[in-house]
Order: C-alpha cells, then sequence, then structure tokens
C-alpha cells in the first residue's frame, strides 16, 4: 500500500457517502464527472484519444456517454479497481510516482467542497509523498512566474520553484502547497515577500 493507494480507496469511501451529484472543486464538476475523469485517465484510452485527436472527438464522446450511464456503485468500483494490467500506471512504483498527487488532490477536491471541511492531520508518510511530487513540478507550475517563488514548509524545507531577482514565499504543509500549486484556491497558506510581487504571482496562478 501506498498514499496513491489509500487515497484512492478513501476518495472511493467518500464517492460512495456522498453520490454522484455532490459539488467538487473543479469547476463544473460534480463528483460523477470527477469518477469519469478518473476512469478514463486510468483504462479508456478511446475516450482519453478523443480529449486529445480531433478526428477522434466523437468516439471519445461516446466512451464517455457509457461511463456516465454506468450505475454510480459500478463506476466507483472502477475507480476502485485502478488501472488494467496493461497500464504501466498499474505497477506499484509507478503508481505511487504518477497517482500520489493525483488522488490526494481530487480527493480534497471533494472534501473541501463539502461544508464544515477541515484539513486533515499531518502524516509523515503522506507528507513526504506529496513533498517529493511537488518537487517535480513546482517548476512546471511556478515557470511563468514573474518572480522568483520559493515554497517552504513550517520546519523550514524549501523548493526553489523559480528563480528570479525578487522572491515570494509561499508557506505551507506539503499537501496545502500542492493543493495550491494544482490552483485550488481552498489551500492553507500564508505569503511572504513584497504585496505587489505577491499579487503578481497570484494573478499568473488564477490564468491557468
Amino acid at each position: 500500500m501506498g498514499v496513491a493507494s489509500d487515497e484512492r480507496q478513501l476518495l472511493c469511501e467518500l464517492f460512495e457517502q456522498i453520490g454522484p451529484d455532490a459539488p467538487t472543486l473543479c469547476e463544473g464538476w460534480k463528483t460523477r464527472d470527477l469518477a469519469v475523469h478518473l476512469v478514463v485517465r486510468e483504462r479508456r484510452p478511446d475516450a482519453m484519444a478523443g480529449r486529445l485527436i480531433k478526428a477522434l472527438a466523437e468516439r471519445g464522446e461516446r466512451a464517455e456517454q457509457e461511463l456516465r450511464q454506468l450505475a454510480w456503485p459500478e463506476l466507483v468500483d472502477q475507480v476502485r479497481q485502478g488501472p488494467p494490467k496493461w497500464n504501466p500506471m498499474s505497477i506499484g512504483g509507478v503508481d505511487e510516482t504518477v497517482n500520489a498527487a493525483e488522488f490526494f488532490v481530487h480527493h480534497e477536491d471533494v472534501r473541501r467542497a463539502q461544508p464544515g471541511w477541515q484539513p486533515r492531520p499531518s502524516e509523515e508518510v503522506r507528507d513526504e509523498a506529496l513533498w517529493k511530487s511537488l518537487s517535480r513540478v513546482a517548476r512546471m507550475f511556478y515557470g511563468r512566474s514573474p518572480v522568483g517563488v520559493v515554497l517552504r514548509r513550517p520546519d523550514g524545507t524549501e523548493i526553489q520553484a523559480k528563480r528570479g531577482p525578487r522572491t515570494v514565499r509561499i508557506v505551507g504543509e506539503p499537501a496545502e502547497l500542492l493543493l495550491y500549486a494544482f490552483g485550488r484556491s481552498e489551500a492553507k497558506i500564508t505569503f511572504e515577500g513584497n504585496e505587489a510581487d505577491i499579487m503578481a504571482m497570484q494573478d499568473l496562478r488564477r490564468s491557468f
């Protein structure tokens, strides 16, 4: 078991509790839309191809519609089963590298769209996995920032996401820093730096 597997199972349990029509933090998506996205990503290359290749769009739409028509327990079960054996993501190490952040973020997309949510307590194994994921994607997310960006944990550990003559520091737990990097406004983070630089960096994030 790893963070990716744990987050997948927790998300599926939450799906079962709140049903297919609950809100998420993904704009315009209910829980059914999110579940379809996850199944397409791992199990339906025909639908994925339709999203990427215009000539296959109609075929992809049909594949997605098939998934939308599944009974909710069946759709959730496909998410729970994970990628089939032909998908490299079915390999444990690959799954953890590719899916730890994906399933953590989408689990929080559902959790934090519900009333009264609170951040989960820190867990060392999960925090370290998310920090490692963040270190891989930080430069991609912040590379266009007009100012330097440093991501800092409360213990002072940092990731240099973008170098620049002036620097904004984004401070928070690994989970919150990862959520903010993925554009989630509900992340519990704070900023250090010149106010104009912070605003410039935030404007860039909102344009994603």
